[in-house]
């Protein structure tokens, strides 16, 4: 610590190490603030503040990459890979290697891409090859449709979206909820009907008109046919061209990630929260005996009861 006094105060400063500012620091947005204490001069009536003045030493940010946050999807493909490789790693675990363009060109270790919607960790890639490695848990083969892929197959793929990128779809969390199969699909003009049949305790987040990603792709719900656990979508001729839903026949499976408001919401209803907030509102007292009492008596309280 140096101690250092001059004609109009008396500073005391904490020494600074030179050693290397921790890493931790080079996160922060702005300068560190730190105590500084000063004592007016005695000439003048004494007083004693306490304020913040910004440090010297600023972080050097320059050589680190900036954290981004990697874990949410629009749904809108960037572009269909193919499989190269899949079965048991040397680690014991299970791999998938794809062989990709557009969504390699950035990749980093531990980057998250949506592989038919299932948002999987990059654990190896070769730009050169334009190849990338994923890993895969025995949950997510039981849960998706993945365990049908073989080398050749064609998969949707897109990388997370980036705090500054546009929401072209809707909010996709890679978390694939069950999977759909594929009972009737139709041409009409350019465009391709689709039904698929799915368990009833997906279904019953299922809306006409509402969002829905099928393998990764953000689409709209058509109609519902609750007898049937069936919805239909259409595809335009523009996305027929970008996703693999087209090319799989009747009777594969597609994955089915429905839309997180609806689950949140079943589960505010569930636990009470909107009884809570009704009660919360007013005092009972106050619904007829206190509130409408003290309006004049030309008021028509009749439409608010």
């Amino acid at each position: 610590m140096v101690l250092s006094t001059s004609l109009h105060s008396l500073c005391i400063i904490p020494h600074t190490s030179q050693s290397k500012i921790p890493s931790i620091f080079n996160l922060l947005k702005s300068p560190l603030a730190k105590p500084h204490l000063k004592i007016n001069p005695i000439f003048k009536p004494s007083s004693l503040s306490l304020f913040t003045q910004p440090s010297k030493l600023r972080p050097k940010t320059q050589n680190f990459r900036t954290p981004t946050i990697r874990s949410l999807f629009t749904g809108i493909v960037e572009e269909m890979g193919e499989i190269k490789q899949l079965g048991m790693a040397g680690h014991g675990g299970f791999d998938l290697k794809i062989h990709a363009k557009t969504v390699i060109e950035d990749v980093h270790l531990g980057d998250s891409i949506a592989v038919n919607g299932t948002c999987l960790t990059v654990t190896d890639f070769d730009t050169h090859l334009g190849e990338f490695t994923v890993g895969l848990a025995p949950e997510t083969l039981r849960k998706t449709s993945l365990s049908e892929l073989e080398p050749g197959s064609l998969v949707n793929l897109e990388r997370a979206i980036p705090p500054t990128g546009r929401m072209g779809g809707h909010f996709v969390q890679g978390h694939v909820d069950g999977t759909a199969e594929i009972v009737g699909k139709q041409v009409e003009g350019d465009s391709l009907w689709i039904k698929v049949k799915t368990d009833k305790n997906l279904l019953k987040y299922v809306v006409p008109k509402g969002f829905i990603a099928i393998d990764g792709t953000s689409l709209t719900v058509v109609d519902v046919f609750e007898e049937e656990l069936c919805f239909n979508f259409m595809l335009v001729a523009y996305t027929r061209q970008k996703v693999v839903i087209p090319l799989k026949e009747i009777g594969q499976k597609v994955n089915l990630e429905v839309d997180i408001l609806g689950k949140y919401v079943e589960r505010l209803l569930s636990s009470g929260f909107v009884d809570s907030i009704k009660g919360s509102r007013f005092p009972e007292t106050h619904n007829k005996t206190g509130i409408f009492n003290q309006l004049p008596k030309s008021y028509n309280t009749s439409s608010y009861m």
